[in-house]
């Protein structure tokens, strides 16, 4: 194994580049005749030659100096410039990899780039060689760039969702709390006002008092019951009970309240993370509501299942369905929001829908991940 550097230091207009070239060449009048067109190039390389695969391998080694692009005879003692090739790609390296052979005939030379490899060069033709390994090098570095710039949106998306899940735990966590509070102290002291009233409303003779008694009696009930729902609405007490018995209250009242008919099916195998349960619910209540508003149906049917590791919803009603460009408007039918509950415990939520066929929300979550996120909560 000899290692060799071309004198000119010119490279593209960057003078300070200096290229550090892997050949893999059995001939070694065919690497001078490589480093002689590189030097015509005014290319500055420093450029190592090896002849044997276990040489090509240890010159890639994770400890080995860093290689820009690779340049590979075709028929080689032994083994060929393909077998250097595959090695490369099953390491996982990305890089530059030229044929530099004798002729080799146009289904080999198609066969080796479908396979991946960057170009080829005829060893009679090494004119060429600087050009074609300048665009293998700008090719490499545009892919390079673009991986990078997919790994920078990947940890984008990322820390959006770990934003967007820790502002909806926080956001749960506080209504809860707001929640409790109210049932605490505002429930409380109206259900002692209640009986307080009902306390003077049997003991009063004056009609004048007893009426004044009644009506601050009636505004007492509302009150409770407007405190009742609110505490729903930020957390449901019923879900405590599990997110079947939740989803079968909710969809009961909603079609006493409605008139639309609610058929809920399924079952679960197992207890659920409060976080997940909390998800579903809040989508099958959004997804009502939106039946309610926009879909002009008579009747909607949820399966729930629990099966392979995914809470599966189906939300299906047999309204009027939607147009295509009417679910591209997803803050008309609160899609965004519900995709983004979904995503913040590593779900989905898909729709199906056609005009006159109804609409179907389809809502996987899964299992694993709302265990996670029950196990952060509690430690937090």
């Amino acid at each position: 194994m000899r290692f060799t550097a071309s004198p000119r230091p010119v490279w593209l207009h960057h003078p300070s580049i200096v290229l550090r070239l892997l050949h893999l060449e059995d001939n070694p009048i065919d690497h001078q005749l490589v480093l002689r067109a590189l030097r015509r190039a005014e290319v500055e390389a420093q450029v190592l030659l090896v002849e044997t695969l276990p040489a090509f391998q240890a010159a890639l080694a994770p400890e080995a100096a860093p290689v820009d692009a690779v340049l590979a005879d075709y028929h080689l003692g032994g083994f060929s410039g393909m077998q250097a090739w595959e090695w490369l790609q099953a390491s996982g390296r990305e890089l530059p990899f030229i044929l530099v052979s004798g002729a080799i005939g146009e289904a080999t030379v198609a066969d080796a780039m479908v396979r991946g490899v960057s170009d080829y060069v005829d060893k009679n033709q090494l004119s060429r060689l600087p050009h074609v390994l300048q665009r293998a090098l700008e090719l490499a570095q545009t892919r390079r760039a673009q991986a990078e710039a997919a790994r920078e949106l990947a940890a984008s998306r990322q820390r959006l969702l770990e934003l967007t899940e820790h502002l909806q735990t926080s956001i749960d966590r506080e209504r809860a709390d707001i929640a409790r509070e109210i049932h605490d102290d505002i429930g409380g002291a109206l259900a002692a006002v209640k009986l307080d009233l009902a306390w003077l409303a049997r003991r009063l003779q004056d009609a004048e008092a007893l009426r004044h008694v009644h009506a601050a009696l009636a505004m007492t009930e509302q009150a409770l019951g407007a405190s009742q729902r609110i505490m729903r609405n930020l957390r449901p007490a019923v879900l405590d009970q599990g997110l079947m018995p939740a989803l079968d209250w909710l969809t009961r009242t909603f079609a006493e309240r409605t008139g639309l008919q609610v058929q809920l099916r399924g079952r679960l195998q197992s207890p659920l993370a409060p976080r997940l349960e909390m998800v579903a619910y809040r989508t099958v209540q959004e997804a009502l509501t939106n039946v309610l508003k926009h879909a002009q149906a008579r009747r909607v049917i949820i399966d729930v299942s629990d099966l392979e590791g995914h809470l599966m919803v189906e939300i299906a009603d047999d309204g009027r369905g939607a147009r295509a460009e009417d679910l591209a408007k997803e803050r008309s039918f609160g899609l965004l929001g519900l995709r983004e509950r979904a995503q913040s415990v590593g779900g989905w939520l898909d729709v199906v829908t056609a005009p006159g066929q109804g609409m179907t929300l389809i809502l996987s979550l899964p299992l694993d991940g709302a265990v996670a996120l029950s196990t952060e909560e509690d430690e937090a």
